[in-house]
């Protein structure tokens, strides 16, 4: 059952069109991410559904009702949905209490016990109630403010990058804490932001926006391994897009033969690998070929990073100008600079075709 639709959104400001016709669905208590590179109207749209904006053109639906058709538009505080924003919003004056139970009147019938359930929602003691928010830690702020967003028991929560300002194992443990909270709410969300692999590891359907129009919805998994085109592919994570000639579910290029998952493709194309698809290990130079699935490369330099290392690997054989391709090697028995080493392919290529795909 579809919660959200967005139907031909689209928003200009002085003549620049911010959001050029997104149609997008979202799944109750169904988790969403909208990614996209700077100024591609993922916060626009976000504002929009929120209430704080209206369209110039198309409809917002909330589990059936009409929200906004063009500058239509029912205001924000009749929408039930609850918004978190990026450096949480809480008022400095007030308490954690006080910013907590904004959204309920003092009349509410058991106003403190809901107050209580809500911190016991999000993780915190109530003893944290008479603290301010400039006593909390990052953390402690995002979890009050998405406390104070339940208040009102909203049927869509929306999350406008509310975990960027904390620190790497921060933000991993409250994505994780929020999520969960979420999806036991049975809470439709949708999580704006820049964060590729937080998109990825959040959400069960991904929108990748570029220059204001939807360039690919799905899930995440499926837009990781199966991306549209290359820009999207790159945008995701790194990606080794190769040229190709394909046919019969195989694909001959510089790393040999490899398999594809596009059996029907035939003639000259593009494939893409990520690099931990591609296993590299030093052999010697001096050796007779081994493997024969295997192709040879030298290493020309390495990134490490921690249980990993990232290699740039010169294939033997091909042109001087070609690039390095960037793989990736556990920081075990990592090949040195100036191995050679032999290259295999795990599981398929995903095949583009001759031409990048194009926006509709």
């Amino acid at each position: 059952m579809t919660s959200l639709e967005l139907r031909g959104l689209r928003k200009t400001y002085g003549g620049v069109a911010v959001l050029d016709g997104i149609d997008l669905g979202i799944d109750a208590a169904g988790c969403t991410a909208i990614v996209g590179p700077s100024g591609s109207g993922k916060t626009t749209l976000l504002r929009i559904i929120a209430g704080f904006e209206t369209p110039d053109s198309g409809q917002v639906l909330l589990g059936g009702r009409l929200l906004a058709d063009g500058a239509d538009a029912t205001p924000a505080h009749r929408r039930g949905i609850g918004f978190v924003p990026q450096d949480g919003g809480l008022f400095p004056h007030l308490t954690v209490e006080g910013n907590v139970g904004f959204g309920l009147p003092r009349s509410t019938p058991r106003r403190a016990e809901r107050i209580a359930e809500l911190m016991d929602m999000v993780a915190l003691d109530t003893a944290m109630l008479a603290r301010r928010p400039h006593e909390l830690s990052g953390g402690q702020q995002q979890r009050v403010a998405l406390a104070r967003a339940l208040a009102q028991r909203p049927r869509l929560m929306l999350l406008d990058e509310p975990f960027s300002a904390l620190d790497t194992g921060l933000r991993a443990s409250t994505r994780k804490a929020v999520a969960k909270l979420l999806a036991g709410a049975n809470i439709t969300t949708i999580l704006v932001t820049h964060d590729q692999a937080e998109a990825l590891s959040f959400a069960d359907q991904v929108a990748v926006m570029r220059e204001g129009r939807l360039a690919q919805s799905g899930r995440p998994l499926d837009l990781y391994l199966r991306p549209g085109d290359p820009v999207i592919a790159s945008f995701l994570g790194e990606a080794i897009v190769l040229p190709a000639r394909l046919a019969g579910g195989w694909a001959d290029c510089a790393l040999g033969r490899v398999a594809v998952d596009d059996a029907h493709y035939a003639g000259p194309g593009r494939i893409m690998l990520r690099p931990e698809q591609i296993e590299v290990v030093a052999v010697d130079s001096t050796s007779p070929e081994g493997d024969p699935a295997a192709c040879r490369g030298v290493v020309v330099d390495s990134d490490f990073g921690g249980s990993v290392y990232k290699l740039s690997v010169r294939l033997l054989g091909g042109a001087a100008g070609d690039a390095p391709l960037l793989v990736q090697s556990p920081s075990l028995n990592v090949p040195a600079l100036g191995a050679v080493v032999a290259l295999t392919v795990a599981g398929q290529a995903h095949v583009f075709g001759s031409e990048p795909k194009k926006l509709d």
